[in-house]
């Protein structure tokens, strides 16, 4: 699955990274390159928590999608 994310340069070195899709994924390197590989790591654990705590709800929890027009 491909995700969007936004790679910002800081001011005191290095980068920023965020899933727009995942506000909880969220991380940094000191190049674009290293920013995106933590990321990427980052997803994966947002995705296995979201997935335990699914696991967890059982029968009361659903997943569906939407579709906005904008």
């Amino acid at each position: 699955m491909k995700y969007t994310i936004i790679l910002e340069k800081e001011e005191e070195g290095g980068y920023s990274a965020q899933c727009l899709e995942l506000p909880g994924a969220i991380s940094q390197g000191e190049t674009k390159e290293e920013a995106l590989i933590n990321v990427e790591e980052a997803i994966e654990a947002v995705l296995e928590v979201l997935n335990q705590e699914i696991k967890w709800l059982g029968a009361a929890a659903e997943i569906s999608t939407v579709e906005v027009s904008a």
